[in-house]
């Protein structure tokens, strides 16, 4: 691990496997999570002899938590500088869940740099909050209900989460793992990031992606459900959709054998 100083003088966490093989896969996490839920994702890839990259975004795992800077603009900015200073060109961008959003975001900022391929685990868009022209996705009361716990009690916040994330059953000892992922994060970073999900709109962003891109959900998503996935499909021209069905939005690990056959069928893929 070391780290990369963004535009505005945060310090983000990198984690670099295998920096001297050919073809990258980047990837990007989600709310209130860190890099850590790639896992069982990372230790393939890496075997496999792909050069892996993730990130812990500001404000979770190891990154800097500043007091600003949560905007989906700001954070693709944050991924902007980690490939510029990387060097990395024709990679394979992953986001998961609002990590999804982030790299859409991505895509529309910087017009898809060094990126050859998109995929979208779960992602949270192109809203995640519900407006008055976009009736799908939690309710606006129900978002600041998650702020106002993450603001009064985070331990809940993220037993809670840790709880809804899986559509099939796991051991405890899973389910305390990701509420202790979630817990890794800062206080700041997860109500920051919570605003930015119940305010962040990335529908216009889906005009920008010009890659091949894949989009692999839950099909018992009830955190990011499947209707989302559906809006992705028909927004992004060429995409691919694949619904897992006993999956819930914990997609890397619910159907761990299968999601992961899947996923390295997405990145293999000739088109």
């Amino acid at each position: 691990m070391f780290y990369i100083t963004s535009n505005d003088g945060t310090k983000i966490a990198v984690y670099n496997y295998n920096p001297r093989e050919k073809q990258t896969i980047f990837l990007v996490h989600g709310w209130p999570l860190s890099h850590q839920i790639f896992e069982y994702q990372i230790n393939l890839l890496a075997n496999c002899g792909y050069h892996v990259v993730a990130v812990d975004l500001r404000g979770f795992g190891r990154s800097d938590t500043p007091v600003c800077g949560y905007s989906y603009d700001q954070m693709a900015a944050d991924l902007f500088q980690i490939i510029r200073q990387l060097c990395l060109e024709r990679f394979v961008l992953v986001g998961f869940s609002m990590g999804g959003a982030i790299a859409l975001r991505y895509m529309s900022r910087y017009n898809g740099f060094g990126v050859c391929r998109l995929i979208l685990l779960s992602a949270a868009a192109p809203c995640f909050a519900q407006r008055p022209d976009f009736p799908y996705g939690k309710t606006v009361q129900e978002v600041n209900d998650l702020i106002s716990l993450a603001e009064t009690d985070r331990p809940e916040l993220c037993q809670n989460f840790s709880q809804q994330l899986f559509a099939c059953p796991h051991s405890n000892a899973v389910v305390d793992w990701f509420k202790d992922i979630a817990l890794s994060a800062s206080g700041i970073g997860t109500i920051k990031c919570g605003i930015a999900l119940r305010d962040e709109d990335v529908s216009k962003d889906f005009q920008c992606v010009h890659v091949p891109t894949y989009i692999i959900h839950g099909d018992k998503d009830i955190i990011v459900t499947k209707k989302l996935a559906q809006i992705q499909h028909e927004s992004i021209c060429g995409s691919k959709l694949i619904t897992l069905p006993d999956s819930g939005h914990g997609i890397m690990y619910d159907q761990l054998e299968k999601f992961n056959s899947v996923f390295m069928d997405s990145i293999t893929d000739r088109e």
